[in-house]
């Protein structure tokens, strides 16, 4: 790995890269973006790397499919995305307005994928993006936003299933996981 800062308006986002083993820049490899959940906020992402990233990082996994892995870390005072949640009427209901501002950090996040796939080896029709919790609210939200950046979205999350049958993305696959251990993350909420 490789630790890295992102800086732009004052503000710095640090972030870690993973190459593929005997990195060729003759070559183009795909780009992995992977956002975290809301627990692993602060300034560093170790944790991360232990938890969210564990096994997508798993030897066997980087020798068959090799690529450029970016891990950027949200600040513990920011959220990838700005979804609004209401459990009001039900126990999960999501009220997917991306009109809204986006975040600091989510916007941080589109220009550093913009930045290391335009100085890194990057197969820039292979960019990928995945998160968890809350970096799956943000991997819809970075889709939504940005539909041309992005060649596949695998969001880890509830009750998203609203925007993936936006027309805005249709072109996009999707591969929405739920996980039943996240006491966020109601099954239940989905269709």
């Amino acid at each position: 790995f490789q630790k890295k800062e992102y800086n732009e308006a004052g503000k710095m986002l640090p972030y870690r890269m993973l190459y593929p083993e005997n990195y060729d820049k003759s070559k183009k490899y795909p780009l992995v973006l992977m956002l975290h959940g809301a627990g692993e906020r602060g300034n560093d992402n170790e944790k991360q790397l232990t938890h969210g990233g564990a096994l997508f990082l798993a030897d066997s996994n980087r020798k068959n499919f090799p690529c450029i892995v970016l891990f950027p870390q949200c600040p513990a005072d920011s959220s990838w995305g700005s979804v609004k949640v209401d459990r009001t009427t039900t126990p999960f209901t999501f009220k997917l307005d991306y009109t809204m501002p986006q975040t600091w950090a989510m916007h941080a996040i589109i220009n550093l994928t913009k930045e290391v796939a335009s100085t890194e080896s990057v197969d820039r029709s292979r960019i990928y993006i995945s998160g968890l919790s809350m970096g799956g609210f943000g991997t819809f939200e970075a889709v939504y936003q940005y539909p041309k950046l992005f060649a596949t979205a695998m969001p880890i999350c509830g009750g998203g299933d609203t925007l993936h049958y936006n027309k805005r993305v249709k072109k996009i696959p999707f591969w929405v996981f739920h996980g039943d251990a996240d006491a966020v993350v109601n099954v239940e909420g989905s269709r």
